[in-house]
């Protein structure tokens, strides 16, 4: 009877010393399963969820992923397997970019045999365009509606995009993922191809190829919702369990003049001020080139910035007035930067007021111009105010008098014409400004790849010749540099005639075609090259691809775009110091430091072509960041009409993975092995249990025991 105890006893430490081996060796021997099982998908985008004051837009999975049988549409008759003949659904889409449409989508989003579409975006843009935008980008919250102007509310009077089929603006029930490499897209189509094709135009036999997408989105509903169930989270929970985020960023903004940021301007001075909105989108998360619609215009007026910064060390006198630089986040949804800025203006938490602005030039999409012309927009409504049209008047005939000598030419849209989407809008809403929006369209955009994932260097025919290392390609004046050039000399000059600047000092302000063409380069092409790691702090560098950046808002920041675009910014228009690192990052030591009047930036400097340690050094520029989030977040007017109310839902994980998929049959027969397999280890182990008394009792114990 003690023997049999102790086999028991000896048996049971086997059992747990197999369960520590198995539980440390768990990992390594679950990750070697899944690999021979499953092939994971990652470089992919997804679309996901975003919310406003009224509803839900985007895409989103299962809260476990959403599987389906593989089947490639090539063609539009690829898609009736899909729809109606395939045998084996719930299919997932692998879908060719060229049938990525509105209509399409929608045919699949009504379908119920549908899992979910993985789209391959193609290298060549469609060359009958494609824009996934809205036809009138930010209608709600311009400055057009019923109570001012409102024949050209709505785009009543020019329909700014025409090819905008809203696609982006859809809600699908599904997830849908972009592609980005051609490797993996060429594993799908081999395992479609091996498994998944009908032969002869019988079923094809399981296995098959099946993949599954997974992108649950934690916010539902409508920013309201998810808003609420965050204060209500933060009101009662020690670990708050957020659903959404605000979009949001900072905007950027510098002066000619340094602006004390610990004071405000007197009512005296007046400031011109140029801006340029920096963000972008696409139907997918994080891919927004934005060549046109945002790179053309920011580039534009950071090379404007550089002219008249070189320029203003050889003036035969200073400007009457100042010039201030902006550049706005988020202006895609609803105007998120200019709104902010013209919030904080009013309520005078910002360096100047309404009423120190003396006028507003707005670039916007100039990348596409047809021949040298470039035409001028202004409010019609505002220039019925004869002191504004005066003003407006001024702009226009300083813009001409720029011009001159230029491979550029200028235009007015006309006088009933109202304005494009712009920041501007924004301004206008809370005062009647003077101002006009330079663009390379007349009336309907120029671009047609508005925020798409078309909108690249390709679409701004920013092309080099072949062989050219990328060191090479950084450094060669492109065709589009050059036009762009020319848009800068022109803005430039006008703003320093609309500055009261001299007609004679003039012809001292020049954009440099080299500093455009490398800022192309850097904001389209490739990030990390060794102007950008020269301009950027050593912290910095890990924000450097190489590939483009993507200017899509996001809700952390500073986006790596805002920072190249700050630090751009401050190298072309700031000063080196002679400061030392410590100095230079902490200017609150220093004496006489202006630290209200400038920013310190320690940043990494080139390497020297005799050491491989590069020069860092300190600039010093007026150089400003400001917040970009909604007015309505800080008033918690979540169903604000007047501002913008865009959240991004928040998810646990972002995959796509490839797998073959047995029949339901042969599942069920699995499951039912397995249980039976279950059922008799649990009679074995009860029976072992209840007889160990006699299985473990040795022929050799004895009865009695002598002591």
């Amino acid at each position: 009877m003690l023997l049999s105890r102790k086999m028991a006893s000896l048996f049971g430490k086997l059992i747990m010393l197999l369960a520590l081996i198995l539980q440390n060796r768990g990992d390594v021997f679950g990750n070697a399963v899944e690999q021979k099982i499953y092939v994971k998908l990652n470089n992919t985008a997804p679309c996901v969820r975003l919310l406003n004051s009224t509803h839900q837009i985007g895409c989103q999975s299962s809260i476990s992923g959403d599987t389906g049988v593989i089947h490639v549409v090539e063609v539009l008759s690829d898609l009736d397997w899909v729809l109606t003949a395939g045998p084996n659904p719930p299919y997932m889409v692998l879908l060719q970019g060229e049938l990525f449409s509105r209509e399409l989508m929608m045919k699949i989003k009504d379908s119920p045999r549908v899992a979910g579409v993985a789209v391959v975006i193609p290298k060549t843009a469609p060359s009958n365009g494609f824009s996934p935008h809205q036809s009138c980008p930010n209608e709600e919250t311009g400055v057009y509606s019923d109570s001012y102007g409102p024949q050209y509310s709505h785009c009543n009077r020019t329909l700014w995009n025409p090819l905008g089929d809203g696609l982006s603006y859809e809600d699908f029930h599904f997830p849908v993922f972009m592609m980005r490499d051609e490797n993996e897209t060429s594993v799908i189509k081999k395992c479609f191809l091996d498994h998944n094709v009908p032969v002869n135009g019988s079923v094809p036999p399981y296995p098959l190829c099946a993949m599954q997408l997974y992108s649950h989105m934690h916010a539902v509903t409508n920013s309201a919702t998810c808003m609420r169930r965050n204060d209500i989270q933060m009101s009662f929970s020690i670990n708050p369990d957020v659903v959404c985020d605000p979009l949001s960023d900072y905007n950027i903004w510098s002066s000619m003049k340094p602006l004390n940021t610990s004071g405000r301007a007197g009512p005296e001075e007046r400031v011109v001020i140029a801006t340029a909105r920096l963000d972008s989108r696409s139907f997918f998360w994080e891919i927004a080139p934005g060549g046109d619609s945002a790179v053309s215009g920011f580039v534009t007026l950071l090379s404007v910035a550089e002219a008249l910064a070189k320029a203003a060390e050889n003036l035969t006198a200073p400007l009457p007035k100042n010039i201030l630089f902006a550049f706005f986040q988020g202006e895609v949804f609803d105007y998120i930067g200019s709104s902010r800025m013209v919030y904080d203006i009013q309520k005078g938490k910002f360096v100047i007021g309404l009423e120190n602005i003396d006028s507003i030039v707005e670039i916007g999409q100039v990348g596409l111009r047809n021949g040298s012309k470039l035409w001028i927009h202004s409010d019609p409504i505002s220039r019925k105010n004869s002191s504004v049209n005066e003003e407006v008047i001024n702009l226009v005939s300083a813009l001409s008098s720029a011009s001159s000598g230029l491979n550029v030419s200028v235009s007015e849209a006309g006088f009933s014409q109202p304005l494009p989407p712009a920041s501007f809008q924004r301004f206008l809403k809370a005062r009647p400004i003077p101002g006009v929006v330079l663009t390379d369209h007349q009336s309907a955009f120029n671009n047609r790849f508005y925020e798409s994932s078309y909108d690249t260097a390709g679409n701004l025919r920013v092309r080099y010749p072949s062989g050219l290392s990328p060191e090479q390609q950084l450094d060669f004046i492109t065709d589009t540099a050059r036009s762009l050039s020319e848009v800068s000399t022109l803005v430039a000059r006008a703003l320093f005639l609309q500055a009261g600047g001299l007609q004679t000092d003039l012809g001292k302000i020049q954009a440099d075609p080299k500093t455009v063409t490398q800022m192309l380069y850097g904001f389209l092409i490739q990030s990390n090259n060794s102007w950008f790691r020269s301009l950027l702090s050593q912290e910095l560098q890990s924000i450097l691809v190489d590939s483009p950046p993507q200017y899509y808002v996001a809700v952390s920041s500073p986006a790596a775009s805002t920072r190249l675009v700050q630090y751009v910014l401050a190298n072309l228009t700031g000063t080196v110091t002679n400061l030392t690192q410590d100095q230079c990052q902490n200017p609150d030591k220093n004496t006489g430091s202006d630290k209200e009047l400038y920013e310190y930036l320690w940043v990494q400097g080139e390497v020297s072509a005799n050491t491989s340690r590069p020069g860092s050094y300190c600039v010093r520029a007026a150089v400003r960041l400001s917040k970009a989030i909604s007015p309505a977040f800080e008033l918690k007017d979540y169903r604000s009409t007047e501002y913008s109310t865009w959240t991004e839902s928040r998810w646990k994980d972002i995959r796509a993975r490839i797998f073959l998929v047995a029949s339901k049959e042969l599942e069920m027969v699995t499951l039912a092995v397995g249980i039976a397999i279950l059922v008799v280890s649990l009679l074995v182990t009860y029976f072992v249990n209840s007889k160990a008394d006699i299985l473990f009792t040795s022929a050799r114990e004895t009865t009695t025991a002598a002591y």
